[in-house]
């Protein structure tokens, strides 16, 4: 499994994660998993909604074991007793404009307040955030290109004109404390 893993380039997070929920299937089967019936599977994915687990952590551990059966042990037909759980959909909390300026005035040092600005204001991860280069910043288009974000996918987000001031003068205040460093970033860590 370890290797049709590492074949399909996984990330090692989910690598983990995969190999997680094998091994909490293996402990509840009690037997080597190639062994596993349909019914086996149904009976585990019932006691994981008996106990309580949430439909997404449900919803992943199905995956992983859809991959083992399904890639490692060529057996796609072992989960043909089980079922995706339904998640409600949720609209995300948007901040209200003064919760907006509340929070990036908590920012005391200018690089973090800029950082926190384009993740909110571009819907950037913290990941995403930390890997921007100067030369993602597009201002004559007014778009932030995210390169290998999330499941290594490049995508565009957009730029407002407020953000775009907000990132000028973080990029003017680096300078003149001599925080930039050659390479590019954005947001320069301690360590390049």
């Amino acid at each position: 499994m370890i290797d049709d893993m590492t074949l399909r380039k996984l990330s090692p997070r989910t690598q983990a994660g995969y190999l997680r929920a094998v091994v909490k299937f293996t402990r509840f089967f009690g037997q080597s998993p190639d062994l596993a019936a349909p019914e086996d599977l149904r009976r585990f994915q019932l006691t994981l909604a008996e106990t309580g687990v949430s439909p997404t952590s449900i919803n992943a551990t199905l995956t992983a074991l859809g991959f083992l059966f399904g890639v490692t042990l060529e057996r796609p037909d072992a989960l043909k007793r089980t079922s995706r759980v339904r998640q409600p959909q949720r609209l995300p909390r948007i901040l209200s404009v003064e919760e907006v300026a509340r929070l990036l005035a908590g920012a005391s040092n200018p690089k973090h307040r800029a950082a926190l600005a384009v993740a909110y204001g571009a819907g950037l991860r913290a990941s995403e955030v930390v890997h921007l280069k100067v030369t993602d910043i597009d201002s004559e288009r007014m778009i932030v290109r995210v390169v290998q974000g999330k499941g290594q996918r490049d995508r565009y987000a957009m730029l407002s004109p407020s953000l775009l001031a907000m990132l000028r003068d973080w990029w003017r205040h680096g300078h003149a404390q001599g925080q930039m460093r050659p390479g590019g970033w954005l947001f320069p860590g301690r360590n390049p």
